[in-house]
């Protein structure tokens, strides 16, 4: 089959490699009928993330029709159409009878191992998203194993397109996680950092959700354009307000909002300081983004984590924190638990997550896909991939508005 393999920083390429096969009684095949890149897959290709190595397969947003079961799967069937959440659980743990399948303790057996630490149980595994997670080959592929298929596998109907529940695999729930976390209900007022794609699905829940003002910052005018265009954000551009919570706090009755949503995670431009212990490998995280939610949120009020952090950061101001009482909540996605719901708000019009998608291509023109998303070209919010599609020439790439 041919997919996205990774070979160190900034260089992916699709490649012909061996088709996977069932190796569990409850594995599933996929045959993926589409893919995107997500944020996430940029911090493994600007080798952010530890322990990805060469040739692992990437993609961890996907979906298709079952290929092939093995006898112990019971809950779907060769040619269902489904989607597979980007969190592998196992459904049966202490974590996942509590609903919390981020956590599952089953799925992953490389961390734990890997920080010499055996006696801390490690988070689930994840597609395609290095062997700290599981070194699980990921969906940026013609073909997938998806492990414990009586569990992941979420069946859709043939009445929706693919680009209308394929971000069910996770940036949907996990910006609707983000806002339920930050208690979100009608009359609320957030401030959301980063208008990348998990951003403005956070946007559009919040505003499913009832919530009355949403301030919107980020450094790219045209993320923010969009945003204020289909969720009635306020913009606020990082490179025109170093401060936003002071403007945020001067348009709140210098109160603060209820909530602030961090979609940036650890790749926040920092401060020189920490742009240098960065450099020497002495902090692993940027805390400018949550040093601006701490400073834009009203006491009592709520932080919400849904970006990526890794390490440790510098100057988390967690004494202000404090004298606020704010709560902190934060995490993985517990992808399960919201997919009925988010598929009959799709269903209903309530949610239209597609609306965010720039460029369509094919599984071949991926690499270029990544650069382009990378580097922010072309205006570009969300690449969708599509396995079997012939390549593009570079002047039939597909885009729209």
């Amino acid at each position: 089959m041919r997919a996205l393999t990774y070979h160190g920083s900034n260089d992916v390429r699709v490649e012909s490699v061996p088709d996977p096969v069932l190796t569990q009684e409850d594995d599933v095949i996929l045959r993926v009928t589409a893919t995107a890149i997500c944020g996430s897959d940029l911090h493994l290709y600007r080798g952010k993330i530890p322990e990805v190595k060469d040739g692992d397969i990437l993609g961890h947003e996907f979906m298709g029709v079952v290929e092939d079961a093995g006898p112990a799967v019971t809950n779907v069937k060769k040619g269902d159409r489904v989607i597979i959440p980007f969190v592998i659980a196992c459904g049966h743990c202490f974590f996942c009878e509590k609903s919390q399948y981020a956590a599952c303790e089953t799925t992953n057996p490389d961390r734990g191992a890997s920080l010499n630490k055996k006696d801390i149980k490690p988070p689930a595994a994840l597609f395609g998203y290095s062997h700290l997670y599981g070194g699980v080959p990921g969906g940026q592929a013609e073909l997938v194993r998806v492990p414990h298929g009586n569990v992941g596998p979420f069946k859709v109907p043939g009445s929706l397109a693919d680009e209308q529940v394929l971000f069910l695999t996770d940036i949907l729930p996990t910006g609707y996680q983000a806002v339920l976390n930050a208690d979100v209900v009608p009359g609320s007022k957030i401030a959301i950092f980063g208008a990348g794609p998990v951003g403005l699905m956070a946007a559009a829940c919040a505003r499913m959700l009832g919530a009355e003002t949403i301030f919107m910052i980020d450094h790219h005018q045209y993320r923010l354009d969009f945003a204020q265009q289909a969720y009635d954000t306020i913009s606020i551009n990082f490179d025109e307000n170093e401060d936003p919570a002071d403007l945020i706090i001067q348009h709140t009755g210098y109160r603060g909002v209820d909530a602030s949503i961090d979609a940036v995670g650890f790749e926040a431009k920092g401060s020189l300081v920490e742009t240098t212990l960065t450099t020497l490998k002495l902090e692993t995280s940027s805390g400018q983004v949550l040093r601006q939610c701490i400073a834009a949120t009203r006491r009592g009020g709520i932080i919400s984590i849904p970006g990526v952090y890794s390490g440790f950061i510098h100057g988390f101001l967690l004494g202000d924190a404090f004298d606020k009482g704010i709560t902190f909540k934060m995490g993985q996605t517990h992808v399960h638990s919201y997919l009925g719901e988010l598929l009959e708000a799709i269903e209903e019009g309530r949610l239209q997550p597609a609306d965010i998608i720039t460029h369509r291509m094919a599984l071949e023109d991926a690499a270029r896909g990544y650069d382009i998303f990378n580097n922010k070209q072309e205006d570009c919010r969300k690449v969708v991939l599509i396995p079997g599609a012939k390549a593009m020439e570079d002047k039939q790439l597909v885009t729209i508005d």
